[in-house]
């Protein structure tokens, strides 16, 4: 019985020890705010006053007419009259008088006197015959005789084989040989205008001239499509180089 007195009694005596410190802390801490509260009152700046500032605008005088200038408006721009100018009339042209021929003179002697008597117009003189061109056909370059044959139909269209002819003898070399008698070459010319069948169709005797003449007919390929007129399906040329 008595264990359990002297137990209660010092769980007491515990509790009040407690309370004790809790105490003691509360009043610390209260303690230092206050003081916190009073060093800052002591210590703070006093408040200063408003300064109040009148400011007073000053009056503008009011604005006097001379100081203002009236706007002008432009003038309208005058407008001259235009008075049309009246050509007076050309006179018409005179015809000119036709002058008058002038006399045939004789030719002097060397001694000054006339060689025929009065002023004799001299007989007008008579035209020699035009003599034949060496070969009408069209040709080709220099040493080369030209076309001697065609086949295939009618073929009136001579612009077309000059055209032909000319190409032909750009493309033709002709080689520093004897080429006798000529060489003769055949060969076809569709409607497009290409070059077929091309051959030797009479040798010359020499291999290299004919090898050059065959050359430039097939290096001429293609020539002008054929004339729209020419109702064959190809022209037939016989063409000699010599």
């Amino acid at each position: 019985m008595q264990d359990r007195v002297a137990d209660v009694l010092a769980q007491r005596a515990a509790l009040d020890r407690g309370a004790g410190i809790a105490l003691v802390l509360s009043i610390l801490l209260h303690g230092g705010i206050a003081a916190v509260i009073v060093y800052a009152a002591l210590h703070a700046k006093p408040p200063q006053r408003a300064s109040t500032l009148n400011i007073q605008f000053a009056k503008m005088p009011a604005a006097t007419p001379a100081m203002t200038k009236p706007i002008q408006k432009p003038a309208a721009p005058k407008i001259e009259d235009v008075k049309p100018k009246i050509e007076e009339p050309k006179p018409a042209p005179q015809p000119e008088t036709p002058k008058k021929p002038e006399k045939n003179t004789v030719p002097l002697s060397p001694f000054g006197r006339s060689t025929k008597k009065g002023s004799e117009t001299p007989p007008p003189a008579t035209p020699s015959p035009a003599s034949p061109a060496p070969n009408s056909g069209p040709q080709v370059a220099p040493g080369a005789s030209g076309v001697t044959g065609l086949e295939g139909g009618d073929f009136p269209y001579t612009l077309y084989l000059t055209g032909m002819v000319k190409k032909i003898g750009d493309n033709w070399y002709r080689p520093q040989v004897d080429p006798g008698p000529g060489v003769v070459i055949y060969f076809r010319i569709l409607r497009n205008g290409t070059i077929v069948e091309s051959r030797v169709e009479t040798s010359s005797g020499n291999a290299t001239f004919d090898r050059a003449a065959l050359s430039a007919v097939r290096s001429s390929s293609p020539l002008n499509p054929l004339p729209f007129g020419f109702e064959g399906n190809y022209l037939g040329v016989h063409q000699t180089f010599r």
